[in-house]
């Protein structure tokens, strides 16, 4: 019984290594939307077994950043344009209320922290045009923690975890990475909203700070024009399209002009 405890704890922490592995690649826009994923060959990448890469391929596919198709394998999601603005609501939704709450109960610490990570946050963004794919992936990731530290100082665990849950600021992450954002709205002046007392000036802050760069980022990714075919297409004219991503089989056209 022991032994065979341990080895379903050993799988288990396989399959949790290989999905961060996994997703961190593509946040990082190694595997870019609609690359194929080969479990052989992320088994081999990986250095473990097929069944933690199926795992963790499965728990990217329930939070919606992998699709699979029968006879077809597993690819990362090729977000559609109602895909992204759905996205998008659900954070404004979410993050708008932490905005509110954050008004009415974050501390003085807490405020003066937040403050700073706005401008962290900044000067991290104002080297990302010339940033290699491991700084930009850094600099997400601590934007990020700036959005989920509103999120704490809500007191609302529900409201917390809901944004954790629902991969709101992963999406959002990806789809800049993506469409190859390069300029963001001011995260400075969005905290002097959510420490300027006023709740409605809050609120008002955080949804123009979310909405900022939509069109980009609805411009910037296009699936291709037939999206539930998983066969490789021809490349179009280089003057409307760049091909910027493929990897067995899997393709992505960016808008080069999206970003600029």
């Amino acid at each position: 019984m022991r032994g065979m405890r341990e080895r379903a704890q050993s799988s288990d922490s396989l399959g949790e290594r290989a999905y961060q592995q996994i997703r961190n690649r593509i946040l990082r826009g190694e595997f870019p939307l609609g690359a194929a994923l080969s479990r052989r060959e992320l088994a081999r990448e990986l250095g473990m077994s097929f069944v933690p890469v199926s795992e963790a391929l499965q728990h990217l596919e329930r939070d919606g950043l992998v699709e699979s198709a029968p006879r077809a394998g597993t690819r990362v999601r090729m977000p559609t344009p109602d895909d992204i603005r759905e996205r998008y609501v659900l954070r404004e939704a979410l993050e708008c209320q932490a905005a509110r709450l954050f008004v009415e109960l974050a501390g003085d610490d807490e405020k003066a922290e937040l403050v700073a990570m706005g401008r962290r946050v900044d000067q991290l963004y104002s080297f990302l045009p010339d940033a290699d794919r491991e700084f930009a992936y850094s600099a997400h990731a601590y934007h990020m923690a700036f959005h989920m530290r509103i999120a704490e100082a809500s007191r609302c665990k529900l409201l917390r975890d809901a944004i954790g849950r629902d991969q709101v600021l992963i999406f959002n992450c990806l789809f800049d990475t993506a469409a190859r954002q390069r300029s963001f709205p001011s995260h400075s002046e969005l905290t002097a909203a959510l420490t300027g007392g006023e709740v409605m000036e809050a609120d008002l802050g955080m949804r123009r700070h979310i909405r900022f760069g939509l069109d980009r980022v609805l411009a910037g990714i296009r699936a291709p024009a037939a999206p539930n075919s998983w066969r490789r297409r021809k490349r179009l004219p280089e003057q409307e399209l760049e091909l910027v991503g493929a990897r067995d089989g899997g393709q992505v056209y960016i808008d080069p002009k999206a970003g600029s």
